[in-house]
């Protein structure tokens, strides 16, 4: 007897279901000027989202940027961008914004994630606490990813391990936001991290 129409597109609809490739969300967070868009940026298969804004000289006296030499602009909402990772699984992410007046929207960003890499930049290693203090607090799985800037590393990673007395199960990397393959590795390090605590 024939297949009904209606039964033939039920069988291809779950056959394209079960295909399809798991939506994974990530957040990347840390404070202002860590290389988030950066991060964001370099790994994205489809052009980044990115909320930019100049920064202005009504913001002189909010974001220091005596630290961080040619910074213009900031994040004012989130970056957002996508990596497929086979053809089994596909990472969103979502940058937050580094500034403290901003971090109200954390909660609806961080919302549905599987972790988080948090970037920190480790010449200004006290703006991370936030962000390690947010996410150890509601439990989520992060990385702690030390964004080389200047060609430099001026910490190794058990210095900022210790510094930020996070768990010994917590990965702490060293990396370079702007390489895509650096980028890849700190996402695959914090989705096996995030399997293992699923697990655990």
């Amino acid at each position: 007897m024939a297949s009904k129409p209606s039964e033939m597109v039920m069988t291809d609809d779950s056959a394209l279901d079960s295909s399809a490739p798991m939506p994974v969300k990530i957040v990347v967070a840390g404070g202002f000027g860590v290389g988030k868009t950066t991060f964001v940026g370099s790994i994205s298969e489809i052009e980044p989202l990115t909320t930019e804004a100049a920064l202005t000289k009504v913001s002189e006296n909010v974001d220091d940027t005596s630290k961080i030499s040619g910074k213009t602009t900031t994040t004012v909402a989130m970056d957002f961008g996508r990596i497929s990772l086979g053809s089994d699984l596909v990472l969103y992410l979502f940058g937050t914004p580094g500034q403290d007046r901003f971090w109200f929207m954390w909660d609806d960003l961080v919302r549905g994630a599987i972790g988080a890499v948090v970037l920190i930049d480790t010449r200004r290693l006290e703006e991370c606490f936030p962000a390690v203090d947010y996410f150890e607090e509601h439990q989520i799985p992060f990385v702690v990813a030390m964004n080389c800037f200047d060609g430099q590393v001026t910490h190794t990673p058990a210095d900022v391990r210790e510094a930020l007395a996070v768990s010994p199960d917590t990965p702490v990397l060293s990396i370079d936001a702007r390489e895509r393959v650096s980028t890849r590795d700190t996402l695959l390090e914090l989705v096996q991290h995030a399997l293992v605590r699923a697990t655990s």
